[in-house]
């Protein structure tokens, strides 16, 4: 499918899976696509925000968790008779305390699954054992934090240390501890990707290059940490959570399980929201047993997370070891792909498999891959739990790519560029449909795109052909600069669906409540945006209220660069559906046709005729019925719209990042001289906020690649739980990113849109360490993990040097 027109009206139509959506025709210059400010950002600035830990109640107490300082142990007893008789103390709870609360000991699984047994998810509270440390024990409520931290230190845990479990790699030798009691093995789960004969390709190719790579742990890290406030309002006997989170009407359905309520005893909110990055995309057992606590108390309980919680319980992505075997012929073209990924899951399963199953399947990115398996051993450790962080597996992916097609350049001495050019899906086979599968079954398929567009915009904006001059004056004056080249696809506007409600009240204000959950990606100002056009007002006259399940019955939240494709399709059918009412109701209070009339500033005017007709107040007023009296013209009352957009399938974008890198060989240091990133996005609704997306993405991608990294010791100890161990890019260390954009918008979706939020993230890995490599060439280096640090990097030369 893609795009028409009607000759008779000038009326651009999208294809949106089986129905045709018309655009709008007003006399106003258009929102979408403008570069408009963000409406989220004048509150921000002013100190007006209002985030979890901004709330406060009557009475309101506060929590501190007790944590397992072990990374493996049998909890034998919980003493906490010190704790409770400490002055503003008012409980000490465990699970046996907070039981007659819940249904279950465990979280539910949060993404169902037949390929993972039952007994995967996390405690509520530690029960008879604790498998990583900062697993929480117990929580203690107190008069402030500050007092709840001290009894927290007070209560006396008997552990029993037993074996703990680091290395992936080592949880699948015979003999490895175990990371729980009472399992026969570490192993999770074992699957395999597969199509074609991969290693009958690899038998009888012309040429084979292997590759061993590891991808390392690192944290979400968002501003703002997590937190939540749980208030029971006795008078409506309803619960009410307020947490940061990106995922509220998920948050509420897991807590009526768990807490035997249902929707109108308990309502979940997501106020301001301090950055996600995927680590508040799950129900944490800290939200369940502060809602828990609250129902058993019957006083609000605040709880916020600080720094060293966040390193040592929120969820963190990979570590992932790879060996992979590549098969090409004498042009460098691929012809099959086989090989091994160990998955570190950490100790327990929140959600299920997603991320080494969207690494899996990620690993052909953009290119043609004629064969391919892939096994993957998925394993339990002693380390908190992995899930997906900004990027979701195809950041690991597309480095194991970018590393083989390298590879293939080095051995065959043809240019990287080149190789790649030759292994690209061709823009004419668009769509290109892969014999790979998501995780919810559907094909893996591309919609859109010019990939080998992408490129040659990219080596065109870094002169890339005029790197050797520029390689060689470096290397006269003693310095070694490099120039790499990643390129990466990421599946955006997953499912099953997102809903939008449209209204305009009495008050003729129009406003938006959405299922999407704001968290700083400016999402309420694209809505808006959607919203704006349809009725030819400016932003700053829509509403949009999100992340508050009261206000919407359904919602999926904020993950996998979905919102403007599902929200936003789902917000621009439901204006739709408001307009044409508007213009029907005023055409039938005005006397005349609906095409006669057209929307402007807020009224409803006869064309040609500015200042006539109604204002979008009057048109309100007249459907909100007079008690006794009939509706005009038999319209159903109200100006709402409730409409939900299901997408048939991914929506693919495309990035493409060039770096060039200055490596000081003394001292191990990598300094970025130039970044250019060129992102296929699709239709752009607010370029402004898809280059700060870009940018972000692009400069959390070089702390995974330079700076950041989790590490725990043989006996699964953290050992980076500050931030001055674990190092995050500042503005010196993040160069001026160049962003350019091919808009190919996507059949898929009314809008023509695509996700962007992680898209900045794919590629860069594989850039920088591209770059990093060719820099220093005159020492035959090859890197295979990150972050490469300046100690790895001196070790790598002082080894090449001898």
């Amino acid at each position: 499918m893609g795009a028409s027109s009607c000759r008779a009206c000038g009326v651009a139509l999208i294809a949106a899976g089986d129905q045709l959506v018309s655009a709008p025709r007003t006399r106003q210059s258009r929102s979408v696509g403008e570069r408009v400010l963000r409406l989220e950002d004048v509150p921000l600035l002013r100190g007006r925000g209002r985030f979890v830990d901004d709330l406060k109640f009557p009475g309101m107490l506060e929590a501190a968790f007790v944590r397992s300082p072990h990374a493996h142990a049998a909890v034998r007893g919980i003493d906490s008779g010190a704790a409770r008789r400490l002055p503003g103390v008012h409980a000490v709870l465990s699970l046996a305390d907070l039981a007659p609360q819940l249904t279950a000991e465990r979280l539910p699984l949060q993404f169902r699954t037949d390929q993972l047994p039952a007994d995967v998810a996390p405690f509520v509270l530690a029960k008879n054992e604790v498998a990583f440390v900062g697993e929480a024990v117990a929580i203690v409520i107190a008069q402030s934090r500050a007092v709840a931290e001290d009894a927290a230190a007070a209560v006396d845990v008997e552990y029993e240390p037993l074996p703990a479990i680091a290395d992936c790699r080592a949880a699948l030798r015979p003999g490895a501890p175990l990371a729980h009691r009472g399992k026969a093995s570490n192993l999770l789960v074992e699957f395999c990707q597969t199509y074609g004969d991969a290693a009958a390709v690899l038998a009888g190719a012309p040429h084979r290059v292997r590759v061993s790579l590891k991808q390392h742990r690192g944290g979400a890290h968002s501003m703002e940490g997590r937190g939540a406030v749980a208030v029971h309002d006795g008078n409506e006997d309803r619960l009410t959570l307020w947490s940061s989170t990106q995922l509220a009407h998920e948050v509420r359905a897991f807590l009526m399980r768990l807490l035997r309520l249902d929707e109108n005893r308990l309502r979940v909110v997501a106020p301001d929201v301090g950055g996600g990055f995927g680590g508040k995309f799950v129900l944490y057992p800290e939200e369940v047993a502060i809602a828990a606590a609250c129902l058993r108390l019957h006083r609000p309980i605040k709880w916020i997370e600080d720094r060293r919680e966040h390193f040592c319980a929120a969820v963190q992505e990979r570590d992932q070891y790879w060996d992979l075997e590549a098969a090409f012929d004498d042009d460098g073209r691929v012809l099959g792909i086989r090989g091994e990924l160990i998955h570190d899951q950490g100790a327990y399963t929140p959600q299920g498999l997603n991320l080494p199953y969207n690494t899996s399947t990620g690993v052909p990115g953009p290119y043609v891959v004629p064969a391919y398996e892939l096994t993957v051993k998925v394993a339990e450790t002693n380390k908190v739990a992995t899930m997906p962080v900004r990027g979701a597996g195809y950041p690991e992916a597309a480095f194991a790519m970018e590393r083989l097609l390298d590879r293939i350049a080095r051995e065959l001495k043809l240019d990287r560029a080149e190789v790649r050019r030759r292994n690209f899906v061709p823009a004419e086979k668009m769509p290109y449909v892969t014999p790979l599968k998501t995780r919810s079954g559907s094909p893996v398929a591309y919609d859109s795109g010019d990939f080998p567009r992408c490129l040659e915009m990219a080596v065109e904006a870094i002169d890339y052909a005029g790197f050797a001059a520029r390689k060689q004056r470096a290397r006269d004056h003693g310095r070694h600069i490099g120039i790499g080249i990643g390129n990466g696809v990421k599946g955006t506007g997953r499912g099953p669906f997102e809903s939008g409600i449209v209204r305009i009240g009495r008050s003729g204000r129009i406003s938006v409540y959405t299922g999407a959950m704001p968290m700083g990606q400016g999402i309420r100002t694209a809505l808006a945006q959607i919203c704006a056009e349809q009725f030819a007002v400016s932003i700053d006259s829509v509403s949009v209220i999100a992340g508050d399940t009261a206000v919407i019955p359904y919602g999926q939240g904020g993950f996998a660069s979905r919102q403007t494709v599902t929200a936003g399709s789902a917000v621009h059918l439901a204006a739709i559906a408001v307009r044409e009412k508007v213009l029907a109701v005023a055409a039938h209070l005005l006397e005349t046709g609906v095409e006669d009339l057209e929307l402007r500033d807020g009224r409803v005017e006869v064309v040609g005729a500015p200042g006539s007709g109604l204002s979008l107040r009057e048109v309100a007023e007249a459907v909100s019925g007079v008690p006794g009296y009939s509706m005009p013209g038999k319209f159903e009352p109200g100006l709402e719209s409730l409409q939900s957009f299901l997408p048939n399938a991914l929506t693919y974008g495309m990035g493409c990042h060039a770096a060039e890198v200055d490596v000081d060989v003394e001292t191990g240091r990598v300094r970025i001289l130039r970044y250019v990133v060129v992102n296929d996005s699709g239709r752009l609704i607010n370029p402004m906020i898809v280059e700060g997306q870009i940018v972000g993405g692009t400069a959390h991608a070089i702390g995974n690649t330079l700076y950041e990294w989790m590490r725990y010791d043989d006996g699964a100890q953290p050992l980076t739980t500050t931030f001055a161990d674990y190092l995050l890019p500042s503005a010196t260390e993040v160069p001026n990113i160049e962003t350019h954009f091919l808009q190919s918008p996507s059949p898929l979706n009314p809008l023509g849109v695509k996700g962007v939020g992680e898209s900045g993230c794919v590629p860069a890995a594989a850039a920088i360490v591209a770059a990093i490599e060719d820099a220093l060439s005159p020492f035959g280096i090859t890197i295979g993990e990150y972050p490469v640090t300046p100690a790895k990097l001196v070790a790598l030369i002082e080894a090449a040097r001898q």
